[in-house]
């Protein structure tokens, strides 16, 4: 005789959570409206914000460019006014001794390629551009030693062409200003040359470099003595208390 069917029921399956749907960003409108704001409130921090290398020609300004690599600007400014009496021209570049060039930029570090680029550059010039400095960013950017970064810093400073800067400070306010997401330099001058006026790329260059050196530095940022601090969305990243931050807080100069 079969026994009778069990009354019991198979306990049902747990239901999935649904997935918790990410914070949306800021709107682009939002955006751009904060990151001008933030350009404006650097503006009146550092109503001088300026290129820190010493230079009085674009030839100067490229050569001492190349020899910032992995080296201060103050560092830099000690070295080339020896440099730039030696050495005049683009003819004179070329025509180099490498051990004296290498004995007067040893101190830059990096020495050996950078004497290399120097010689390099020179050469180029006079070979394909009739001795000057050409003033256009696809012609920079084929000189030995040089990249988007100098070719900017020579376009902006040296002949008034527009240019964005993206060096270790831009590149780090930039994502901590919630500007972009990428570590990649060129794609960091793409995002936020769009969220300002052309007319402001050289100088917000400045303005960022400079914040960056002083106040939002990469290891503590001194984001209680920082005056950008309700318009930051990375605020707390560094002490928020603002005696402790003060003391971080650098004074320059840096050249």
């Amino acid at each position: 005789m079969s026994s009778a069917p069990s009354s019991s029921t198979a306990p049902a399956a747990p239901v999935a959570a649904a997935p918790v749907a990410a914070a949306p960003g800021p709107s682009r409108t939002a955006l751009v409206r904060r990151a001008r704001r933030i350009n404006r409130e650097l503006a009146e921090l550092y109503p001088d914000a300026h290129c820190e290398l010493d230079f009085s020609s674009p030839l100067e300004l490229l050569i001492a460019t190349i020899l910032s690599a992995q080296c201060t600007d103050k560092r830099v400014n000690l070295v080339t006014p020896l440099l730039f009496a030696r050495y005049r021209t683009a003819v004179d570049y070329a025509a180099a001794d490498r051990d004296e060039v290498e004995k007067i930029v040893m101190s830059t570090g990096f020495f050996r390629a950078k004497t290399t680029s120097i010689i390099g550059l020179g050469q180029a010039l006079c070979e394909r551009f009739g001795g000057e400095v050409p003033a256009r960013l696809r012609d920079l950017v084929t000189l030995p030693g040089v990249g988007r970064k100098t070719a900017n810093v020579v376009l902006g400073n040296a002949f008034g062409v527009p240019g964005i800067t993206v060096d270790t400070h831009f590149g780090r306010l930039s994502r901590r200003f919630g500007w972009t997401t990428s570590d990649e330099p060129e794609k960091v001058e793409q995002e936020v040359a769009g969220l300002f006026p052309r007319s402001e790329w050289t100088v917000l260059s400045h303005r960022l470099i400079w914040h960056g050196r002083r106040v939002c530095h990469s290891r503590r940022p001194a984001c209680g003595a920082c005056t950008l601090a309700r318009l930051c969305p990375a605020f707390g990243e560094g002490p928020t208390d603002p005696v402790v931050a003060g003391r971080l807080v650098k004074s320059g100069p840096f050249s």
